[in-house]
């Protein structure tokens, strides 16, 4: 498909929808190419989490289970290709634990019968974004944002500083979640 109709779609898909379909959401869906995947290869794509639509009520055990399985899926998708490999084993011995801590944290605020309505949202931040990804309510309010800083401080090289936000004190706190060393050379962007 030429590019110039296929960003042309991503616009009106957004337009049409009243903006319910981000263009971000929009350009995913018109990448997959049909003739490279079969039909049942598409369905298996496709994750429908069943625990919701089986019991309107969620343990905070499951609840934080399934927000580090998210949590670690977002993060290396804006990790990219070119830094998530060289950051990666440190990212999951140290910065993991320390956010499924705060979203433990965070959890034990709600009542059980309020976690189901918590979710991750979709799209990391790439190029010099920070924001891994937010937890946000029913209403679409972020709940905690996980972020990741690049730090450079003289003569010591570039540096990730993983951080949480809280909706407790409208997001001005940062609280550490650790930090990795990179490089003496500037990081890629984010996503590449």
């Amino acid at each position: 498909m030429p590019l110039w109709l296929r960003n042309s779609l991503v616009v009106l898909i957004t337009i049409i929808t009243f903006g319910l379909v981000s263009p971000a959401q929009a350009s995913e869906l018109l990448s997959i190419d049909p003739k490279d995947t079969d039909r049942a290869d598409t369905y298996e794509n496709v994750s429908i989490p069943t625990d919701h639509l089986t019991t309107s009520q969620e343990t905070h055990e499951s609840f934080v289970s399934r927000m580090m399985k998210e949590a670690e899926e977002q993060s290396l998708e804006k990790f990219g290709t070119r830094i998530g490999p060289v950051i990666e084993d440190e990212f999951r011995e140290i910065i993991l634990p320390n956010m499924e801590a705060a979203i433990a944290t965070v959890s034990e605020q709600f009542p059980e019968e309020a976690l189901v309505n918590l979710e991750v949202t979709e799209v990391p931040g790439g190029g010099f974004s920070e924001k891994i990804f937010h937890i946000v309510n029913e209403q679409k309010s972020d709940i905690i944002r996980f972020h990741v800083r690049r730090d450079n401080p003289p003569q010591e090289g570039y540096w990730f500083n993983f951080h949480y936000h809280t909706y407790h004190d409208q997001f001005q706190t940062h609280y550490e979640l650790g930090t990795i060393y990179w490089d003496k050379n500037t990081p890629p962007k984010w996503k590449s």
